[in-house]
């Protein structure tokens, strides 16, 4: 099931996305489906008449994965890590479908990196490795932007992965995914850049998943971060990057000065 978050007429709401690609619409829920459930009211809207919004608004926290495919941590000259290296990206970073990354100020240097976004769907703590699918709502694309030159000289992440407009999300969960082997690609201006699989991730969901939630609470809309294949590169402004991942869809977002 495909679950999107959008706005018609100024008001913002949740839908399923039935239908096949240029036939699709969106069948309007009632309330939050992430304390509600799946209720649909019967109205329904095309697609294309609607405007996309990220998928999720995170109450809580996103929780980022550095260097989770070895090749990736290879082209950046690092290591790869003895145990999932975890890191925060504040909720004020997301942006949705086709909104612009905004470039800060103090970067000359953001690169882009496709990565499978897992959807936290209940509030859990401690989750054994043969409980996460319980916990899991859903997958969408993220875009785990990085300023790498800021990344270098803070000594730690939190400006150089947190800025605003930094997790672009979308465009929608899905809420069915065999997550084993997943194409993730990423196209700069049509060019792919990144090209791997999630079979090729050092930590899969369910460990990561399990492995996150000893350190912290997991809320219903949290957001954890998988990691990116190798190909990242760095965006300016006027260009556009596309997350595709198999299995739920692609994300585009341009970029501006």
């Amino acid at each position: 099931m495909r679950i999107a978050r959008f706005v018609i007429d100024n008001d913002p709401a949740f839908g399923v996305v039935e239908g096949t690609e240029g036939n699709e619409e969106v069948a309007v829920m009632n309330g939050d489906p992430f304390y509600s459930g799946i209720q649909l009211t019967g109205v329904r809207h095309k697609l294309e008449d609607v405007r996309l919004l990220a998928p999720v608004i995170p109450r809580s926290k996103i929780v980022g994965i550095g260097r989770n495919f070895a090749e990736h941590a290879k082209e950046l000259g690092n290591e790869v890590p003895p145990a999932p290296l975890m890191f925060l990206k504040p909720n004020t970073s997301v942006i949705g479908p086709g909104d612009p990354i905004v470039l800060p100020s103090f970067s000359e240097a953001v690169s882009f990196e496709s990565e499978l976004a897992v959807v936290i769907g209940r509030i859990c703590k401690d989750v054994p490795i043969e409980r996460v699918d319980d916990v899991i709502f859903g997958y969408t694309c993220a875009n785990d932007l990085t300023a790498r030159d800021v990344q270098k000289t803070d000594n730690q992440w939190a400006r150089a992965k947190g800025f605003d407009t930094s997790c672009p999300l979308g465009p929608w969960i899905e809420t069915e995914l065999d997550t084993e082997d997943l194409a993730v690609r990423g196209r700069l201006d049509g060019e792919i850049k990144q090209d791997g699989s999630t079979s090729q991730m050092i930590w899969g969901v369910r460990e990561l998943v399990a492995y996150v939630s000893q350190a912290f609470t997991l809320l219903p809309g949290d957001i954890i971060l998988t990691g990116t294949p190798s190909g990242v590169g760095l965006i300016s402004d006027g260009q556009r990057y596309e997350v595709e991942i198999e299995g739920i869809g692609t994300l585009s977002n341009p970029a501006r000065r």
